[in-house]
């Protein structure tokens, strides 16, 4: 029987607000795995969505790599590379 596999997204999303520290931090390390792991970085401001205000409120930075969610606060580099392992 084949397995499904789903697809790997090459772009990560990093849902953020301007002035936020972590997430300055968190893209700054998002930048030194980009070589080893080929993805793009997407931004988005939550604070220019009242729905991704309601939804993500005091919770960012968020990294997500399509729907799933890798991390919040503080980038986790094992959940990146776990995700993107074997693609």
């Amino acid at each position: 029987m084949d397995r499904i596999v789903a697809p790997v997204s090459r772009r990560l999303t990093v849902y953020s607000r301007y002035g936020c520290h972590l997430c300055t931090d968190m893209l700054q390390a998002l930048t030194h795995l980009q070589p080893e792991l080929g993805f793009e970085i997407r931004v988005r401001d939550v604070d220019d969505d009242p729905e991704l205000v309601a939804r993500y409120g005091d919770r960012v930075p968020v990294l997500l790599a399509g729907d799933t969610e890798l991390c919040c606060h503080f980038l986790d580099e094992d959940s990146v590379r776990e995700y993107y392992r074997g693609s």
